[in-house]
């Protein structure tokens, strides 16, 4: 090929050919475009790792996917449980127009809703009987009315016991009602005798369509023809006839569904109120929603302090799925030093090499936050019947879920993992780039300044929890409590190091396992933290409920001698006698020892209801009365005295209890010894009261003041200073027992109140039945067995969160030490060169998982006690100068969950001895 230049004159000097000149590029663009590549370079490194290492990268999706599932199952059954507007009207209108209410017989005013009324003149006149008649006529002509009552307790007769179900009472034959329920089979009742059951009470009774089911009474019978479900109520229900439970009066739970021919509107709202009617009618479907409100009420903005509260237990929970999730991105960063520093020699700068790392939390946060949310949507959506059933006792809306709450918890998801990744990345940008290369281990360095903070943080936590709770601030305590969680991190990496120093002495697999926790800090760090924060929460939640749990039983006042039992008659024209109750008493519950219990009332007939109290002396009456506003000055002198010495419980709750006696049930009410009990007795058959406070008792005599309601609380109708007798040691609450004589004295009447009944011990479910159906033919009665003092049994919210923490515990452990037992491959290699037992490989697992759970475990509990600590002596501190007494939290260990959590450490390490493959790994090296 040729290739011809142009001639020129000797004289001319060739030019280059002139280029178009390109504007300089914007720095903010670059910048934009640099980010943007790299983190486009990044992301795709991420993506080929997440393959490489797939057992890590399953580790971390389940890490990160397990919390968001449950959260998005919780998220989208609740939206699916929150009916809209339009599905609470047809829950409960049905097919009617309307719903109303004959609240007042005055006039009375509503919102437009129905939801709140009030009457117009200030007074309230009860509504008379209302029935169909009325309501058609305050309608209209057309209009048509069926009633709806709800809320009739029914006790009917099992195959095995007696069952409590849920009585309505309503037409299912009407059109109107029957858009209220769904049929499952059968037929609608059509006579008194017949009833439609919901498929819960059909199983709990064992009954089948055409069988009959008899009141617990024996008073009637009905026939089962139909099963119904209240979309409303899942539990059982009994729909009845309403001819077999005819109305008595007016019913303040009833209501009536009108159908009328045109439009429910202002005019016919008005009249009807008028009346006394509250309505309730049916939306326009074009009817828009108000901003924050729903149709059938409003939705309130919630409390700051709840939201609060809320925000920083997710916190807490996000917090404990990073110290999780970490370990594993310190892992792979150790195991990936080379690339990063081949990185690093190709030109990346100390950024470049964070965003490589930071990008593997962001690929595996959005690949565990979609797989979390599809299985938690995908759950609700098919665990909806079960969640409907036993959950919620109520069939949901639509299928949906919460979308705000979906993308905020993927948003979270992705965030745990950058967080997760945040500590490695920024040790991987300041690793030495020859020591990569060549992968020489670089020893930890621990700064001064990390220690520091830590314990800045934790003082400054401790103090914010007390803070908190002298102000009863549930979300400040829990600020605090993260404030101290986080110094506790901080100082970990420093105690890791101490502790290896220590390690000199040890054996060789525990100088192994704390000398690698050293050299890994990035990796045992967090683990140890995950551990601790756990252990922490539930020690310190423990601490307070057994805390909380000891002031309740001490202020626990029984009302009789442990193990006694009250029987009170339900109806008043139907019960059993004396001989009856004690006849059953000693068949059933082996005791003989029954007494009758008698009430007062007022006048002759005892129609008014009457307030008869003793009168505490004025000379031992405490001159300050607690609901008055009293100084600090007054306050103090009143803690000082000794005639104002009563604790907040018995001067707000406490109240004399009063009733008829001759000496019988005095014993099995007061649990007096036999000599006193006979000392009160002549007392009371000589016409005296017996008062088991000695405070009421003045030269032999105790004033008893009587006042009748109606008379006004100023106005006595009778005071009378009556020989009385003194119980030096009693049972329960303030007791005033009158004779006869003095119940005479006082213008006073008694009748009839029930049965107490003296056991050794407290009778068990099956003997109360048995005793209950024993006397079932002679009237229905209710029961009432003294325990002797609050339940002593366990939590079992603090079992939970024991439960809880020990799993984390050993699931930190276990990860910790696969991850350890993966990075220490070689060093393994090299024992099994040099002749090590193949035992020593377990005895170095089992030695890795007591690092991990052990000091976790230690820290944690001494966290979460002193937590305990400061919240309760700070509460403790609030109440200190305020009187009445009140009484103070007792500082005590929740003895049951540090056994709990003190036994996880061992089957951590158990669980990683059992696990882990004996023989050591050999490795040959190819030339």
């Amino acid at each position: 090929m040729t290739i011809r230049r142009t001639r020129h004159a000797p004289d001319r000097v060739d030019t280059p050919t002139a280029r178009p000149v390109e504007p300089p590029a914007l720095v903010g663009r670059r910048r934009i475009a640099e980010l943007t590549g790299s983190w486009r370079t990044a992301l795709r490194i991420a993506r080929r790792e997440s393959r490489r290492a797939r057992r890590r990268t399953a580790l971390v999706l389940a890490m990160i996917a397990l919390p968001v599932a449950v959260l998005a199952f919780l998220a989208a059954s609740y939206d699916m449980a929150e009916l809209t507007p339009q599905e609470r009207v047809d829950r409960r209108l049905g097919v009617a127009d309307a719903e109303l209410r004959w609240i007042a017989d005055n006039p009375v005013g509503q919102d437009e809703r129905g939801e709140g009324w009030f009457t117009r003149d200030d007074t309230y006149l009860p509504p008379a009987k209302a029935n169909a008649a009325q309501l058609t006529a305050l309608l209209g002509p057309g209009s048509r009315v069926t009633e709806v009552r709800t809320y009739i307790t029914l006790t009917l007769r099992g195959p095995h016991r007696d069952e409590d179900v849920s009585g309505r009472v309503l037409d299912l034959g009407d059109p109107l009602a029957r858009g209220l329920v769904r049929f499952r089979a059968g037929r609608a009742p059509q006579q008194p005798g017949e009833v439609a059951v919901s498929p819960v009470a059909l199983r709990r009774l064992d009954l089948h369509l055409g069988h009959a089911v008899a009141v617990a009474d024996g008073s009637r019978a009905y026939t089962v023809v139909g099963v119904v479900e209240f979309p409303d109520d899942l539990g059982p229900v009994v729909a009845l006839h309403p001819g077999a439970v005819p109305p008595t009066g007016p019913e303040i739970d009833s209501v009536w569904l009108a159908d009328v021919p045109g439009a429910v509107d202002a005019a016919l709202v008005s009249r009807l109120n008028e009346r006394g009617v509250v309505v309730t009618p049916r939306p326009p479907a074009d009817a828009a929603t108000e901003p924050g409100l729903s149709w059938l009420g409003s939705v309130s903005l919630g409390d700051t302090n709840d939201l609060s509260t809320g925000v920083l237990i997710a916190g807490l929970g996000l917090l404990e799925v990073v110290l999780l999730v970490g370990p594993a991105f310190a892992v792979g960063v150790r195991r990936r030093r080379r690339d990063l520093a081949l990185v690093a020699v190709a030109g990346g700068d100390a950024a470049q090499l964070r965003r490589v790392v930071l990008a593997d939390g962001v690929v595996l946060g959005v690949l565990g936050a979609a797989a979390g949310l599809l299985v938690g949507v995908g759950v609700a959506f098919a665990g909806r019947p079960l969640v409907e059933q036993y959950v919620f006792g109520a069939r949901f809306g639509g299928y949906r879920c919460w979308p705000a709450a979906l993308v905020l918890l993927g948003g979270v998801a992705v965030l745990a993992g950058v967080l997760a990744a945040l500590a490695p990345a920024w040790s991987a940008a300041r690793q030495d780039v020859s020591a990569g290369l060549t992968g020489r281990g670089t020893p930890p360095a621990s700064r001064a300044r990390w220690l520091a903070l830590g314990l800045g943080l934790v003082v400054g936590g401790a103090g914010l929890a007390a803070v908190g709770a002298t102000r009863t601030s549930p979300a400040v305590i829990l600020a605090g409590l993260i404030l101290g969680e986080l110094g506790l991190v901080c100082c970990t990496p420093t105690l890791i190091g101490a502790l290896a120093r220590l390690g000199r002495v040890l054996p060789l697999a525990p100088r192994i396992a704390l000398r690698d926790a050293s050299r890994n800090r990035a990796a045992a760090a967090p683990a140890i933290c995950a551990v601790m924060a756990a252990v922490a929460s539930s020690v310190a939640l423990g601490g307070y409920l057994a805390s909380d749990g000891a002031r309740d039983a001490r202020a626990y006042q029984p009302a009789l001698p442990a193990g006694h039992v009250r029987v009170d008659p339900i109806d008043s024209t139907r019960q059993p006698t004396l001989t009856q109750v004690a006849a059953a008493a000693r068949e059933q519950l082996g005791t003989g020892a029954v007494a009758p219990l008698h009430a007062l009332g007022c006048g002759p007939k005892g129609t008014g209801y009457c307030d008869v109290t003793p009168v505490v002396p004025v000379e031992r009456a405490c001159p300050w009365q607690a609901r008055d506003d009293l100084t600090e000055s007054d306050r103090r002198q009143a803690r000082a005295d000794p005639r104002c010495r009563i604790r907040e419980a018995d001067y707000f709750g406490g109240y004399v209890q009063t009733g008829v006696d001759d000496g019988t049930a005095l014993p099995l009410l007061t649990g007096a010894d036999p000599a006193t009990t006979a000392a009160a007795a002549v007392v009371l058959r000589a016409g005296g009261v017996v008062v088991t406070d000695p405070r009421y008792l003045h030269d032999g005599l105790v004033t008893v003041r009587v006042d009748e309601v109606e008379a006004g609380p100023d106005r006595a109708v009778a005071v009378r200073d009556l020989p009385g007798y003194a119980l030096p040691r009693a049972v329960g609450q303030p007791r005033l027992l009158l004779s006869e004589a003095a119940a005479r004295q006082l213008g006073l009447s008694w009748s009839p109140a029930g049965w107490v009944i003296g056991t050794t011990s407290p009778p068990d479910d099956d003997h109360r039945k048995r005793f209950a159906t024993a006397l079932r033919s002679f009237g229905t009665v209710s029961l009432t067995v003294e325990y002797g003092g609050a339940p002593r049994d366990v939590s079992p919210l603090l079992l939970l969160l024991a439960a809880a923490a020990g799993v984390i515990t050993v699931g930190a452990a276990g990860i910790a030490t696969a991850l350890a037992a993966a990075e220490g491959r070689a060093e393994l290699t090299t024992l099994a060169a040099v002749g090590a037992a193949p035992a020593l490989r377990r005895l170095l697992a089992i030695c890795q998982a007591g690092v991990i759970a052990g000091l976790g475990s230690v820290l944690g509990i001494v966290a979460g006690l002193g937590t305990a600590a400061i919240v309760l002596f700070s509460a403790n501190r609030q109440y200190a100068d305020d009187w009445p007494l009140v009484d103070p939290y007792p500082i005590l260990v929740p003895w049951p969950a540090l056994g709990v959590l003190v036994l996880v450490p061992v089957v951590a390490m158990l669980g990683a001895g059992l696990f882990t493959r004996a023989r050591l790994p050999i490795e040959r090296q190819m030339d």
